[in-house]
């Protein structure tokens, strides 16, 4: 390039300057925005249970609540941020990456509850057909699911009586909607393991089954090792970090699911702190300790199970990690969200990996004013770096 074209005068000069700044103005500005991640967190839907009381009305399906809370979803692109010194604070939304669900799809088929098949047949109707969520650039949102022990005890037998005694539709409709390319009619859980990852703007996002017991952590450790060890991951699973005992392998007799045992066989990891329901899970959970010590890039881990919203810490039964965790609340079984239903939430996640900031606010979407309207409630900010 001839610069003295450009520069032959002292006023030509200057507008170039001028024009010079305004391009590197404009490509930072693109930079920042092609760094933002936005992604909506939920989890618990439980097709097949009732709500006793929602907007005025008795008895209302969860088909129903879903519906509501998938409604207001639809129309957060166009809502303003609050300012809260986060990520896009006193700007619109815009386009949502991806919608997460961490599990418990299908309630578990017990006292008159649907089978998982009709309730699969509902979750595709509310979180398929009636999504409408789009990136920014105008294609649609990813659909990024897990199961929880609900799905996983109507696929492999409870120790309490279900009718169906076994539905695997749940597990079946997950798999084929996160591995297309291999769909299954039938589902075997030692063969048929529903975890996978997704590299989204410059964060590694990991989804696992249920819990990260030592069977997760193998394959981890492959996917991990495709991945630099600057870029940020983020953990999903239905299983608080806190595991119970009784969603690992029976340790009894012939390891089975029992009325007597009552472990649910939920992870293929063999319990090993004791014999019973009543011990503790140090075991299982210092590995799970030991595993994001060596890879200090995990910076948080997102789950549900226990149904209400919580962003709060993981130390681990030694005391010795500081894990951010984001719980949160059900629309059909959440503890605060039952007595009040203007508490009912979902998280909206926004991360700017060029600046190192992800902001998590709860979104209170049942303010009862109008259909598709809402509140913003908790909001925290943690560091990538």
């Amino acid at each position: 390039m001839k610069l003295h074209k450009y520069f032959s005068s002292p006023k030509t000069f200057s507008l170039n300057c001028l024009v010079l700044l305004l391009l590197v103005s404009n490509l930072a500005i693109a930079k920042g925005k092609d760094s933002i991640i936005n992604f909506i967190f939920t989890s618990d839907v439980h097709f097949g249970l009732t709500k006793d009381y929602f907007r005025g009305k008795e008895n209302v399906s969860a088909r129903d609540v879903d519906m509501a809370m998938m409604q207001v979803m639809n129309t957060l692109y166009t809502s303003k941020i609050p300012v809260d010194k986060g990520v896009l604070e006193n700007e619109l939304v815009g386009g949502i990456d991806a919608l997460v669900i961490t599990g418990d799809i299908a309630n578990r088929m017990e006292k008159g509850v649907q089978s998982a098949t009709a309730s699969w047949k509902q979750f595709e109707e509310v979180f398929i057909g009636s999504n409408h969520l789009q990136k920014a650039n105008g294609t649609k949102s990813e659909l990024l699911v897990v199961p929880g022990n609900h799905d996983m005890s109507n696929a492999i037998g409870f120790h309490r009586p279900m009718e169906p005694k076994k539905d695997p539709a749940s597990m079946i409709g997950i798999y084929n909607l996160m591995f297309p390319n291999s769909k299954v009619s039938s589902f075997d859980s030692s063969l048929h393991r529903i975890h996978y990852s997704r590299d989204i703007n410059g964060v590694h996002f990991i989804f696992l089954s249920l819990y990260p017991d030592s069977a997760e952590r193998v394959w981890m450790e492959k996917d991990l090792k495709n991945i630099s060890i600057t870029t940020p991951v983020f953990l999903f699973a239905h299983s608080i970090p806190d595991v119970e005992p009784r969603f690992f392998e029976n340790p009894n007799g012939i390891h089975d699911i029992n009325e007597e045992d009552r472990f649910e066989n939920l992870v293929p990891e063999r319990y090993k702190d004791g014999k019973d329901l009543k011990g503790e899970t140090t075991i299982e959970q210092n590995k799970f300790v030991d595993f994001i010590i060596k890879h200090p890039n995990i910076k948080a881990y997102f789950h549900g199970h226990e149904n209400w919203t919580e962003y709060y810490a993981y130390s681990g039964p030694s005391k010795n990690i500081n894990l951010t965790c984001i719980r949160t609340d059900s629309p059909m079984k959440g503890r605060i969200s039952l007595k009040d239903e203007k508490k009912l939430a979902f998280e909206l996640i926004s991360v700017n990996t060029h600046s190192g900031l992800f902001t998590v606010r709860e979104v209170l979407w049942n303010v009862l004013e109008g259909a598709t309207s809402f509140n913003w409630g908790m909001t925290a900010n943690y560091q990538l770096k």
